[in-house]
C-alpha cells in the first residue's frame, strides 16, 4: 500500500474485517431467500467486481454471474443524469432470477434506469444487493434488497471504489480527503 494513497485519505470508514464480516451476513441471507433457486448476479462494473467475487463466495447455491458496464458519471464526482450502457449482459435474463449487485447507490438514477432496462427483458424477479448505501444523494428511490452499509455523504474509495481510476486496491473502504478530487 502505497503511503500517497494512505496520505490521500481522511479516514478508513470499514475495515477490511468489518467488510468480510458484513458480506458473509448478506451471503448467508441471500442464501435463505433464494433456497432451491438459482440466481443471476449481474454486477455493475467495474467497481462492485471486488465486492461481487466475496459475495458470490459467501452464498451457498448455484450462482451464474454477468456483468453490465453503466455510467452517469463521466469523469464527474457526482452523477449527470444521463445513463449509457457500455456493456450489456451476455446472458438471456428471461425467467431467471436476477440479483444486481452494486458497490455503492448514490443518486439512485443509474440503477433506476438498468432496474427499467432489466424488467423489459421479463426475468423472473429482480432484487438489488448493494455494499454502500448513500441516502442523502438519492433523487430516485430505487428497492434495496440487501444492504452493507449505510453511510453519510461522504467521498469514499477502495474496495472496488475509485476516483480517477485510483484506490479500487484498497483493501478496506477510506473517505478521501476533498482536496484530492477537488483540486
Amino acid at each position: 500500500m502505497s503511503n500517497k494513497m494512505l496520505d490521500d485519505l481522511d479516514k478508513i470508514l470499514f475495515s477490511k474485517d468489518e467488510l468480510a464480516d458484513r458480506i458473509k451476513e448478506l451471503g448467508a441471507a441471500i442464501t435463505a431467500d433464494y433456497a432451491g433457486k438459482e440466481i443471476l448476479m449481474i454486477g455493475v462494473l467495474r467497481g462492485a467486481v471486488i465486492f461481487m467475487a466475496d459475495l458470490a463466495r459467501s452464498i451457498d447455491l448455484p450462482v451464474a454471474i454477468d456483468f453490465m458496464a453503466v455510467s452517469s458519471y463521466g469523469a464527474a464526482t457526482s452523477s449527470s443524469g444521463v445513463v449509457r450502457i457500455l456493456k450489456d449482459l451476455d446472458e438471456n435474463v428471461e425467467n431467471k432470477h436476477l440479483l444486481i449487485v452494486e458497490d455503492i447507490i448514490d443518486s439512485g438514477l443509474t440503477l433506476n434506469y438498468l432496474i427499467e432496462n432489466l424488467w423489459s427483458r421479463k426475468p423472473a424477479s429482480i432484487k438489488i444487493c448493494t455494499l454502500l448505501n448513500k441516502p442523502d444523494r438519492r433523487k430516485v428511490e430505487v428497492p434495496i434488497a440487501y444492504n452493507g452499509f449505510t453511510i453519510p455523504d461522504h467521498f469514499v474509495v477502495g474496495y472496488g471504489l475509485d476516483f480517477a481510476e485510483k484506490y479500487r486496491n484498497l483493501p478496506f473502504i477510506g473517505v478521501l480527503k476533498p482536496k484530492v478530487y477537488e483540486g
